[in-house]
């Protein structure tokens, strides 16, 4: 009975990803064939005809053409189930605020009904399968390839998910008045619970919150030093779009949360490497443990400053685009778009610089000789 348990246990531990795959695609298939669970109705795209290609420019010499289709479907769902539907849509081929459609598609309508007629228009693209395959597809490699760490740094993701949205809604009913409280609170929440959760409650978790908060404040320090030094010239609130509440601190907020996980990627990297050799050299000294850290994060800071830049040009970039080809000039069109970027991107990068010394610091301190390392083992 024992042996067959342990057979049984043993089977478990090495089939669950590939269960929770099988698992995942089946509801990904159920999610292709959930349009009787939207009370809007959903119509299926059979064909698709061109009426007419029109070429438009305007004052600044863009150009683009406006294609004018005539859609047919069948309604998938609700009191019009089966029904047959003609409509036309009109968009720009750059796309940027219209759509072009596809035989295949499934789209939302708008339906306009009375007495004598039944039409309808659209009113937006049904995205849920695309998406539930994505997220099925992430959530299976993270599984397969990295099986009970790639469930723990999963959980990690939903946890701080449903905590961001929390803080979200409690923002929104405090009408921002606190929001820096409210995010700086949830920094040190999310840092906590995630290197809980992916490293566990041990000394090494402990130093790389130490550090990661360590890292983080430092850098918020920092940028506030230097505002207050040049009263904040240079730094454009209003280019922040949509925001109905005072910019500023959200602004710093944002810069809170974003320095966060740079400083947290680097800090979980050091410390483990450290520790890593403090078991191969049980012996090795304090001085030499901060020497190989500060090596260690001096080969990991470009790729990271490397990395903030990349997301940062990604997400500026279209707008960036936009503003140039209407004739805006480069200064104008960086302090609208790039220049709270670039700010944030600094702060970070101020962040993962004076992690490095502290990370070393800290972990030199913690398990430094041979006397701090067998106290850390028992």
């Amino acid at each position: 009975m024992i042996i067959g348990a342990k057979k049984t246990r043993s089977f478990w531990q090495h089939w669950w990803p590939y269960f929770v795959v099988i698992l995942g695609a089946l509801l990904v298939l159920g999610v292709a064939h959930d349009d009787g669970l939207y009370q809007t109705p959903i119509l299926k795209i059979q064909s698709v005809k061109v009426i007419s290609v029109e070429k438009q420019s305007d004052q600044f010499n863009n150009e683009d053409h406006q294609v004018e289709q005539k859609l047919a479907g069948v309604i998938t769902n609700g009191a019009n189930k089966g029904k047959r539907l003609k409509v036309e849509n009109t968009y720009l081929k750059s796309q940027a605020t219209t759509l072009g459609y596809h035989t295949g598609q499934k789209v939302f309508l708008t339906v306009h009904q009375n007495q004598r007629h039944f039409s309808a228009t659209i009113s937006n693209l049904k995205r849920d399968t695309a998406l539930a395959f994505t997220v099925w597809l992430t959530v299976s490699l993270l599984l397969i390839l990295m099986r009970f760490s790639g469930l723990m740094a999963l959980t990690s993701v939903i946890v701080n998910g449903v905590l961001f949205w929390l803080a979200v809604s409690w923002n929104t009913h405090t009408q921002g008045g606190i929001v820096l409280v409210i995010f700086g609170g949830l920094a040190v929440v999310f840092a906590a619970l995630t290197l809980l959760i992916v490293i566990g409650f041990n000394r090494q978790m402990l130093m790389t919150l130490l550090a990661t908060i360590g890292g983080t404040a430092l850098s918020v320090i920092v940028a506030l030093t230097v505002f207050a030094l040049t009263h904040e010239r240079g730094v454009y609130y209003e280019s922040m779009q949509y925001v109905t509440q005072l910019p500023r601190p959200l602004f710093l907020a944002e810069t809170i949360l974003g320095s966060l996980g740079a400083v947290m990627d680097e800090s979980t990297d050091i410390i483990a490497s450290l520790m890593a050799l403090k078991t191969e050299k049980p012996d090795i000294s304090a001085k030499q443990i901060f020497k190989s850290g500060r090596q260690i994060g001096g080969e990991i800071m470009g790729p990271l400053v490397n990395v903030l830049f990349f997301i940062f040009v990604a997400e500026t970039l279209p707008l960036a685009l936009l503003f140039l080809k209407n004739a805006n000039s480069w200064g104008y069109t960086f302090n609208m778009t790039m220049s709270l970027g670039v700010v944030q991107s600094l702060i970070s990068g101020i962040g993962i610089v004076l992690t490095i010394p502290l990370a070393c610091g800290i972990t030199s301190l913690m398990i430094g000789g041979h006397h701090s390392w067998e106290r850390l083992r028992h």
